[in-house]
């Protein structure tokens, strides 16, 4: 469970990322969607690094694309990014039972939740321009488009 702190500092960068208000029920649909993206992710870089001969995920291996890269780009530039690093290096998650991330891998992961992040917020924007505080509909019509291309 996020600290409340936590929640206000995710507040405050859906606000700056895309102009959206979140609540804390938000905050847990968050985590758990990116998440299953990053597990995605995860799986992916897997087989590439075996692919490749490896058993360890390095960064070259994550199918990020080029708009997730943009994105990662965007959360740099935010004020609350820092902050939002700093939490979710302490909010450390498993990958899957058979994924082992380099190093590199590892903190790169925070900067991709962040690019993530980003992305699913302004995609509210996409499906409904007029929302500023988006409903389960809208959470679910995102997340569905998230697992269309991811």
């Amino acid at each position: 469970m996020t600290h409340p702190t936590g929640i206000a500092l995710f507040e405050r960068f859906f606000r700056s990322a895309a102009g959206i208000d979140v609540d804390k029920s938000d905050i847990r649909r968050l985590h758990e969607f990116i998440d299953e993206q990053i597990d995605a992710v995860a799986i992916a870089g897997r087989d590439a690094a075996k692919w490749n001969g490896r058993d360890v995920i390095e960064p070259p291996d994550l199918p990020i694309t080029k708009g997730v890269q943009e994105r990662i780009r965007e959360f740099d530039k935010l004020e609350e990014a820092e902050e939002l690093r700093d939490l979710l290096r302490q909010q450390v998650r498993n990958p899957p039972a058979d994924v082992t991330f380099s190093e590199n891998t590892e903190q790169l992961l925070v900067d991709l939740f962040g690019g993530l992040s980003i992305a699913l917020a302004r995609s509210f924007r996409v499906i409904d321009p007029t929302s500023e505080n988006p409903s389960s509909r809208h959470w679910d019509r995102a997340f569905a488009l998230f697992r269309l291309l991811f």
